[in-house]
């Protein structure tokens, strides 16, 4: 009898935590990214990024300033860091070149989240591109192409 009380008293507390979460976050409602400030999407993109990386085994640290050109690092388990510039679109900037950056953004269209090497992109374009503006000013854009979307599909976290 002394086992089913304790047992019905362990659902009870898990039932009543259960509840009380629910009804806290009823209080509040869902953002609209588009809505947000800049740096409160700078800060929405670091949570949802942070949230990805760690499903992969990282671990993050949002800086305080930009730092070699990283808005966080993050380490993984097996102790690697990366310098990181979240963004919410594909980026490139040409003060970013030869720092060890890496860019991590999602595409708004469908949702899918990239982490790549920053300079490899700016090869990519320079050999392939060169006479662009985009591969001289750097890449600034929402809206993917199609040669964008095939060079990140090896970038694409799944």
């Amino acid at each position: 009898m002394k086992e089913l009380i304790r047992l019905f008293n362990e659902v009870k507390i898990n039932f009543y935590h259960t509840w009380r979460d629910e009804m806290i976050l009823k209080e509040f409602q869902r953002v609209n990214y588009s809505d947000l400030p800049a740096k409160a999407k700078e800060a929405y993109n670091f949570q949802k990024a942070s949230a990805i990386l760690a499903e992969h085994g990282f671990i993050t640290n949002l800086l305080k300033y930009d730092w070699n050109g990283a808005d966080f690092i993050a380490q993984h388990i097996d102790g690697k860091w990366l310098k990181i510039q979240i963004k919410g679109r594909l980026t490139t900037k040409p003060e970013y070149v030869g720092k060890d950056i890496y860019i991590m953004f999602e595409d708004k269209k469908n949702s899918n989240w990239y982490l790549f090497p920053h300079d490899e992109l700016i090869d990519f374009c320079q050999i392939n591109y060169p006479e662009k503006t985009f591969t001289i000013r750097g890449i600034d854009t929402g809206k993917l192409q199609k040669w964008q979307i095939l060079w990140l599909n090896d970038y694409l976290i799944t």
